[in-house]
């Protein structure tokens, strides 16, 4: 017989026993937090990062159809000030996490979380919890380009990793406030230093972009990062590291989607352009688009610079 022929009474008592145990998982869990963190803004609750993550993919969908109509916004002052405040906070992120974990001896192979009072536990544990606030302002980096109508740069990948952080790293911090975690939010906080540098230097301008060469370098570098996070966590499995296995699989998992779409980011930005590039023809002088290369150039004549044959100012 199945759930649903069985007698009423039977079917409530399954129902009840499975809300029951609900309950008694849910305070187990809370239960084992890190006390040190309860008190910290944004920690007692689970709801208010849901909710700031839920008006984040409401701005997502409704931003770009309220942009519709409307002139993009002009925001290079905002976003010099913002990207380089942003290498500021990943860089005294990246030296609290050094520096406190250097002072507390920790292993980069396997550290588990103490939950002590301990000031360079309590750093740490800081520093981490800046490292999940950092995420939520990164927020920003969606709704400016929207403001600025390039809704291009809005991709899955783009929404994908910024809206997960936020929200994952708020159970890192209610659960390991420190041990394995720190590993890689110092690692992510340093290439963020190099990535929000990139940015707040394109802010400047099209003048500054012979200067910015590096940017398929910095993709690189993610990549990097994410093998060396399963590489690290799955060193951790090996050595049976005293720290939440499931948290373990999950990362790697994590990790591996997130090799995926970068991979698929790298070959659509800078291989498949190459092709693209490669694959034009030239005949008679005219290039594959329609249009002679020659005809672009400016004509100097009788001392003034002319274009497509009139003079510049004319």
């Amino acid at each position: 017989m199945g759930l649903l022929d069985s007698e009423p009474g039977s079917v409530l008592n399954v129902v009840s026993t499975a809300l029951n145990d609900t309950v008694e998982f849910y305070r187990w869990t809370w239960s084992i937090a890190d006390k040190r963190v309860e008190d910290w803004p944004l920690m007692q609750s689970p709801w208010p990062t849901l909710s700031i993550s839920t008006l984040y993919l409401l701005f997502v969908w409704l931003g770009p159809k309220w942009m519709k109509d409307r002139e993009p916004f002009q925001m290079r002052l905002v976003l010099i000030v913002y990207n380089f405040g942003m290498v500021l906070l990943n860089l005294f992120i990246f030296r609290e996490l050094f520096m406190g974990s250097y002072n507390a001896g920790y292993s980069y192979i396997c550290q588990t979380v103490d939950y002590s009072n301990n000031v360079n536990e309590v750093r740490i544990a800081a520093a981490l919890w800046w490292y999940f606030v950092s995420k939520g302002v990164e927020y920003l980096d969606t709704v400016f380009f929207i403001l600025r109508k390039k809704n291009n740069q809005v991709s899955f990948l783009h929404v994908y990793h910024h809206c997960t952080m936020f929200t994952l790293w708020w159970i890192g911090i209610k659960w390991v406030a420190g041990g394995q975690a720190f590993f890689g939010a110092q690692m992510n906080s340093f290439i963020h230093v190099i990535m929000y540098s990139y940015y707040g230097l394109t802010a400047f301008g099209p003048w500054i972009q012979k200067y910015l060469w590096w940017k398929r370098y910095l993709t690189m570098l993610q990549l990097v990062q994410f093998h060396v996070t399963i590489g690290h966590t799955a060193l951790s499995l090996y050595t049976d590291c005293p720290f939440p296995k499931w948290m373990h699989w999950a990362l790697i998992a994590y990790a591996i989607s997130f090799i995926f779409l970068f991979l698929n980011f790298y070959v659509r930005t800078y291989n498949e352009p190459k092709k693209q590039k490669a694959g034009k023809t030239t005949m008679n002088g005219i290039s594959a688009n329609g249009v002679n290369k020659s005809e672009k150039q400016l004509v100097i004549e009788n001392g003034k610079n002319q274009k497509n044959g009139k003079a510049k100012g004319e």
